[in-house]
């Protein structure tokens, strides 16, 4: 799912001296401004071509809850999903990307190429900030040598690589998270050297990620803990820091949100009621509570993950280790889980990778004068290329299989539409899909009729939604729903439900126009391995 080539750090990362002593910053040897805008330069190109390089669906909220809500406000039309309804969601992130959509529309440039990957361009270069903050991050607690590690850490995780430019609010989210962290005088070695308004900066960002994902809390519950045990000023600090800027953040969100919604709305009351109070995400499916430690964020560290473990323990960075354990276990609680929910302290974790390369054959002191004899320093250098090596052996093929092969189908169907609805050639679409598996008007931008099957959740259980009874009787819920429709110009699904759906599409006199790969394997449902589309006869 991910794509890199061997990133060159100055120096090169195969030649670096391990005579540094890596647990202390260098107070002469900081990177300057110009380099730093090298490697600013370094991670911006990088994440473009990441942009770029990301082909394939993951998660349905990052065309649903983003761009669709983004093209509604822009253009006029686009589905809202029903959490838009019951006011659980802030249009703070999805405006973001409606500003987007009115350049491209001032331009002339609302063409398919760019409707489909200029958003993926914008966060691109959220997230080569965010990388260049970790970088930063790690060069403060650890100093150059380390900091260069850990760029390469995030520059080649494969689940880095996967979703962080995609337009889901988890990934501003991380940005967010990151660039705050640096911030904070708490996480500091040595607050004295951070300048007056780096808190106030720092809890606004915090503010910030709390208003676009009301979960991102549990971050700065913890943060916000460690910082007000270690400030001289507790009282000022709660008093004429936390609670102006929060309510200053979140009182222009609720103001976005009364402009849009057209009445006063309070997402992160009606928040914590659906998604804690009511447990209204476990409608989604739920998980053992174990889950993020040996899977979800097993998967996402993945080979990097014994490397964040050494690093951890030699480098003694509690605070920070105990904010990711402490996220992982909050987290556990909830029912409901997902890999994107924690994507915010993976950049953490893999900082301890970097600390832990950074420091590969420091141990290995040729006799009690610490010197180093030039066996030792191959040896270190060894040890070094071969971690290296195995980092980018087992993360670069998963990067590039995840985010370029692996269900890539609902991306490429709707990209195909779009293109035949600009050339006139669609008047209207039926999905005969599970709900929200492709890309929807964003992707379109041609205001023509669509439908879905629709899995809002029922307020009396035991009730299935029309995806669920479309997925348990294909044959059936086609005949019956064909009884009431408009006959769409195209219908679209998957081959696990064509080859049950033959003689209804032939009767009402539709043929196979297209076919694209999707998967070669399943993941929650039976194998979809493509996505075809049928048109009516004629058409």
């Amino acid at each position: 799912m991910k794509q890199r080539k061997n990133l060159n750090f100055p120096p090169n990362i195969t030649n670096i001296k391990h005579n540094t002593n890596v647990s202390k910053p260098s107070k002469n040897n900081k990177f300057t401004h110009p380099l730093l805008k090298k490697v600013f330069t370094l991670c911006l190109c990088f994440r473009f071509i990441n942009a770029l390089l990301v082909q394939t669906y993951f998660n349905p909220d990052e065309h649903w809850q983003a761009l669709e809500v983004a093209h509604k406000i822009t253009f006029g039309y686009g589905h809202l999903t029903w959490e838009w309804e019951k006011g659980i969601r802030s249009y703070l992130h999805p405006v973001i990307f409606a500003v987007l959509y009115k350049v491209l529309a001032f331009f002339h440039l609302d063409k398919p190429w760019f409707m489909i990957r200029a958003p993926r361009l914008l966060q691109s270069t959220f997230s080569a900030t965010g990388d260049i903050y970790l970088f930063k991050l790690s060069q403060e607690l650890f100093g150059d040598h380390v900091a260069k590690f850990t760029l390469f850490a995030q520059l080649t995780n494969w689940f880095m690589f996967f979703c962080i430019t995609r337009t889901l609010s988890n990934s501003l989210e991380t940005v967010l998270t990151v660039v705050s962290l640096y911030y904070w005088p708490c996480i500091r070695t040595s607050a004295s050297k951070i300048s007056p308004g780096s808190r106030k900066c720092a809890l606004a960002l915090a503010a910030l990620a709390c208003a676009i994902r009301p979960t991102s809390a549990i971050t700065w519950i913890y943060i916000g803990v460690l910082e007000l045990y270690i400030a001289r000023d507790k009282l000022k600090f709660i008093l004429l820091e936390v609670i102006p800027i929060g309510t200053l953040i979140l009182g222009l969100t609720f103001l976005v949100d009364r402009w849009i919604y057209g009445t006063w709305v309070l997402v992160p009351l009606n928040f914590l009621k659906f998604n804690f109070l009511s447990s209204g995400g476990d409608y989604y499916g739920t998980h053992v509570w174990h889950w993020y430690f040996t899977q979800g964020f097993t998967v996402m560290i993945f080979t990097f993950l014994p490397f964040s473990l050494a690093g951890i323990f030699k480098s003694k960075q509690w605070k920070l280790a105990g904010l990711v354990a402490w996220c992982l276990a909050i987290y556990s609680l909830l029912g409901h889980k997902e890999f994107r929910f924690v994507l915010p302290v993976l950049p953490i974790a893999l900082m301890f990778s970097g600390y832990w390369l950074a420091t590969i054959g420091e141990h290995d002191k040729s006799n009690g004068r610490g010197k180093r004899s030039p066996s030792t320093d191959n040896r270190g250098s060894g040890k070094l290329q071969l971690a290296v090596l195995f980092l980018v052996v087992s993360n670069i093929p998963m990067a590039f299989y995840m985010s370029m092969v692996h269900q890539r189908g609902t991306e490429d169907v709707m990209n195909y539409l779009s293109v035949e609805a600009n050339n006139g050639k669609v008047k209207s679409i039926l999905f005969l899909t599970p709900c929200h598996a492709t890309p929807y008007y964003s992707t379109l931008h041609r205001n023509l009729t669509m439908r879905f099957l629709d899995c809002t959740p029922s307020e009396e259980k035991g009730v299935l939604d029309e995806s669920d009874q479309f997925l348990v009787d294909p044959a059936g819920f086609a005949t019956e729903f064909a009884k009431n429709w408009s006959i769409p110009s195209h219908i679209v699904l998957f081959d696990s439900q064509e080859k049950l759906l033959k003689d209804f599409l032939a009767l009402h006199n539709f043929q196979e126009i297209k076919r694209f790969f999707h998967a070669r394997f399943k993941v929650d449902r039976e194998l979809q391995a493509s996505v075809a589309v049928y048109a009516l006869k004629g058409q």
